[in-house]
């Protein structure tokens, strides 16, 4: 899957980022991916783009996994799961999607 940009989107203290960090682990191992970028969205190198999500945010090829926008700063973000994070299937869908024909 050539091509695909993973992005991990959290910041240090974010008590969804664990559970959220799973989901896309196995996503990640089942689409036979080498891995992702995780990205501090509080560090102030990060560039202008990928600050102002919420943490956790799951990004692949710039895009949410739920199809939502960047907001206007920076926060927890809670989805509407029973695990309150993206899950495995969901992501796994978004990464097939992205592959190129």
């Amino acid at each position: 899957m050539d091509g695909i940009r993973v992005q991990f989107l959290a910041f240090d203290g974010c008590p969804l980022a664990e559970a959220a960090r799973k989901e896309l682990d196995a996503a990640v191992s089942e689409a036979g991916l080498a891995g992702y970028e995780e990205i501090d969205i509080l560090d102030p190198e990060t560039p202008e783009n990928l600050r102002g999500w919420g943490s956790p945010t799951i990004l692949v090829n710039g895009a949410d996994v739920t199809g939502n926008t960047k907001g206007e700063g920076v926060g927890c973000r809670i989805y509407a799961t029973e695990s309150r994070v993206p899950e495995t299937a969901l992501i796994l869908e978004q990464i097939r999607k992205a592959q190129p024909s």
